[in-house]
């Protein structure tokens, strides 16, 4: 018996050694930087990617190292449970991908720097006091460019009706319902909103849309675009043509932005704050000029031409 504990005792020396050499041989970064995702779907996912690529290689270029800790939310009420638990880490920056992402993080702190990206108007979320640890990028586009792109190709005309969906919890679309509504209007279209909170809803509401619109129109919505699916099954039956803020596969045509370079734009300014050469309060929100972009498959089947230029 003696023996067995000796020998017991002996490998847990050894284990403990062997945990310590491990610890010690481990390389601490220069830098720790969370990242709350408000939700997993393309344009988001591009953010965060361009963002990590961008940060990791201009702090390689300064001979920095950095750990990005990356937490996907899921639902706008879990980012404030999601940027606790990074500022309870201590990290020295937060990314914040998506309004309700930024809106936890300037909540949660006035001291660690916040980058908010894929967020539409900052001055508006903040009702015009941006805290000053905040900054970050804009996926604002024009709105009278889109709706005029959506009158042209489509050959819109007064008395016809435009649908916009939208979640009516993400401020950002309320917004851009706004700004393309006033637009339609002043050429005589007719435009309704089709909300809804659920995604349960989400069928029943686009179903509804698609039978009583000529065409749709969906702002940079994340639950909307994390169930694009669903709205592109549907009016693609009905063959009504869906034009999105933020591009992807279900919209006909689109004038909109890169977010994986949007991500990398954030990557950069995170760069210069970790090391030292601004603050926030020194970098301005920035914005990116939209590409215009046709799917040339969509268009076909629904008869619209596609511009030569």
């Amino acid at each position: 018996m003696k023996k067995i504990v000796s020998l017991a005792l002996a490998l847990i020396l050894c284990m403990g050694t062997c945990l310590a050499f491990a610890s010690c041989g481990e390389e601490k970064a220069d830098f720790t930087v969370g990242v709350c995702q408000l939700m997993e779907h393309e344009s988001l996912d591009k953010a965060t990617n361009g963002f990590i690529d961008a940060l990791k290689a201009a702090l390689e270029a300064e001979g920095k190292t950095v750990n990005v800790d990356v937490q996907v939310a899921g639902e706008p009420t879990l980012c404030s449970t999601v940027i606790n638990t990074l500022t309870a880490k201590n990290v020295d920056l937060i990314m914040a991908n998506a309004t309700p992402a930024l809106l936890a993080a300037a909540n949660a702190t006035t001291t660690i720097p916040v980058l908010g990206t894929s967020v539409t108007d900052y001055a508006d979320t903040f009702s015009g006091n941006i805290p000053a640890n905040v900054t970050g990028t804009s996926d604002e586009v024009p709105f009278d460019e889109q709706a005029q792109m959506m009158i042209d190709t489509l050959g819109l005309v007064a008395g016809d009706k435009v649908g916009v969906l939208y979640c009516s919890n993400e401020s950002n679309s309320l917004i851009q319902y706004e700004a393309v509504k006033a637009l339609f209007e002043a050429e005589g279209i007719v435009v309704e909103a089709y909300t809804f909170s659920e995604t349960t809803e989400l069928q029943a509401i686009v179903t509804s849309m698609a039978d009583n619109c000529k065409a749709v129109y969906v702002p940079s919505d994340n639950t909307v675009a994390n169930n694009d699916s669903i709205v592109g099954a549907i009016c693609g039956e009905k063959n009504v043509p869906v034009f999105t803020s933020y591009g992807g596969a279900i919209c006909y045509a689109s004038l909109a932005i890169d977010y994986y370079q949007l991500g990398a734009e954030t990557g950069k300014m995170a760069a210069e704050i970790l090391l030292g050469k601004k603050t926030p309060a020194d970098i301005e929100i920035a914005t990116l000029v939209p590409a215009v972009v046709y799917n040339e498959e969509l268009c076909t089947k629904l008869g619209i031409a596609v511009p030569e230029n």
